[in-house]
């Protein structure tokens, strides 16, 4: 009897000891399963009224980006950092608005040095300290270093057209690898800026051989060395097999993957390929637009193949509102507009140039076919991941980031940032609270009227500052400035705390990078 019962009782502390490992095992299992896979497409220059899911009487079909928002989230009051390129891009890798660095309006070019400093954190570095791989696909434009040999003093910021000698056979400095991309394909400009040869993992991949150009009004190029390897009208779809790749590689590997994928699609030049060309019935943007939407589709399509779609956050979005160049007059013709019901396009302070069409899919964790009316800005990506990874952010780190996974999943029905802060491309500033918005720019601070060699020109008597409603006044159509002279004055008193702080968010202050000459907040902080 006593052997029994002492047989049972090793059992029994066997069968305990195998338990708490299976638990452990589980829960380590958990923790993996836990951390999804990230991917965030990044439009190029595409409009809120593009999608048909924001814009259910929009001409251009988009059947993948509407099914994705069929199966997720999607954000009917999102905004880029800026409405143009560059500041954007700055803003979602950093969670710091654009406007505290040296750049202060305009965009970057082909050639500019790197805007992000090496002391600065990225989401990429961020995920990768919580057992990410990371990787960047696609367009840059945030500036890297090349091997410059003839040293031109514009090269820092705005010179689109210059054109130095550069070694090509040397690799690039302060690129994607030193920010945290362990893997990267790409350009550094947009696809109009010279040069056009691709670099992965910091090395050009081919050496220019040639000099082209692009006069077409739609499928315009700026003169510049180009590499036999980079033809522009495949380079949509090279970018997408690159980022499928990718994903096929790292569905085999126990870590949970990042992967950036900035498109340079549908911005200029507009070149679909000929399986899309006449496609939307619209024009040459339209059909862009619906190659973008298959980019997307091909995406969705290598994470179902894959497996593990269900614990992938999808994000969709555009860098900013639609441009001009786009043809707005020739896509009225048959009743579309990008920019939906907003006032202005890509680069103005309207609503045009920044509130953007904006999806999370993550089957996992977030609720189907939902909308969410909440405003969020593409800086809050950082924190939304620095709280999924449970990564606590520093406070020289993500300055301007709200965390939205509580939007994401449901969880929370409440605003997650009481100001918003937008910038335009001669950057002007505008601020948000809830349906207020006061825009400190008589204008559109952009490329539509009336821009601001207009007012110069026509002698226009503006006020200097708008008050817009925007729960009855999307349009921005009715200026209360007049009106209502206390609100105004309250957000520009925040406008200025949030600008002279160095955050928006809690935390230590900080630094804002060229205080000294910073004309557009002469009228902000006086």
């Amino acid at each position: 009897m006593k052997k029994v019962f002492n047989l049972i009782t090793i059992l029994f502390v066997f069968s305990q000891l195998s338990i708490h490992a299976q638990r452990n095992k589980a829960t380590t299992q958990k923790g993996t399963a836990q951390s999804p896979n990230i991917i965030y497409i990044l439009a190029d220059d595409m409009g809120y009224g593009d999608v048909k899911a924001f814009n259910p009487e929009g001409k251009i079909a988009t059947p993948n980006l509407d099914a994705m928002a069929t199966n997720g989230v999607k954000f009917t009051d999102a905004h880029t950092s800026s409405a143009v390129c560059t500041p954007t891009r700055y803003g979602i890798l950093t969670g710091r608005y654009n406007w505290r660095t040296s750049l202060k309006s305009f965009v970057l070019s082909g050639y500019s040095k790197s805007l992000i400093k090496q002391e600065r954190t990225t989401i990429a570095e961020m995920l990768k300290t919580q057992g990410y791989t990371t990787a960047y696909v696609g367009k840059w434009h945030l500036g890297w270093d090349w091997d410059v040999q003839d040293k031109d003093p514009n090269l820092e910021h705005n010179k689109l057209n210059a054109n130095p000698e550069v070694n090509f056979a040397s690799p690039v400095k302060n690129g994607p690898a030193t920010h945290g991309f362990e893997y990267s394909f790409g350009f550094c400009g947009s696809l109009d800026m010279a040069p056009y040869v691709y670099v992965e993992n910091d090395m050009p991949t081919m050496a220019p051989t040639k000099t082209t150009v692009s006069v077409d009004e739609k499928g315009i190029w700026r003169k510049g060395p180009t590499s036999d390897d980079f033809v522009h009208a495949t380079v949509l779809q090279d970018l997408t097999d690159k980022a499928v790749q990718y994903i096929d590689e790292k569905a085999k590997g126990k870590s949970p993957f990042f992967l950036y994928f900035p498109l340079p699609a549908p911005h200029t030049p507009i070149l679909p390929t000929t399986e899309f060309l006449g496609k939307s019935n619209t024009n040459m943007y339209g059909d862009f637009v619906m190659q973008v939407d298959d980019v997307v589709g091909q995406i969705r399509a290598a994470l179902k193949k894959q497996g593990i779609s269900e614990n992938t956050l999808l994000v969709f979005t555009s860098d900013n509102g639609c441009s001009p160049k786009a043809d707005f007059e020739e896509l009225a013709k048959v009743d579309h507009d990008p920019s939906y019901t907003f006032r202005g396009t890509k680069a103005d302070i309207f609503e045009g140039g920044h509130h953007v069409p904006f999806i999370v899919e993550w089957p996992n964790n977030a609720p189907k076919n939902t909308s969410s009316d909440k405003i969020i800005c593409t800086t809050d990506f950082f924190a939304t991941c620095a709280e999924l990874t449970g990564y606590k952010i520093k406070d020289t780190e993500a300055e301007d980031s709200y965390s939205m996974l509580s939007l994401i999943q449901g969880e929370k029905d409440g605003e997650i940032r009481e100001y918003t802060v937008h910038h335009s491309i001669n950057g002007s500033f505008a601020i948000r609270q809830g349906t207020w918005k006061l825009s400190i720019c008589p204008g559109s601070g952009g490329w539509s009227y009336p821009r601001p060699q207009d007012i110069v020109q026509e002698n226009l008597d503006l006020p200097a500052m708008q008050l817009y409603n925007l729960a009855d006044d999307i349009g921005e159509t009715k200026n209360l400035i007049a009106q209502f002279p206390e609100k105004a004055a309250e957000l520009k008193s925040a406008l200025k705390k949030i600008i002279l702080d160095g955050r928006s968010t809690p935390g230590a202050n900080q630094e804002n990078e060229g205080m000294e000459g910073w004309e557009q907040i002469e009228g902000i902080i006086n």
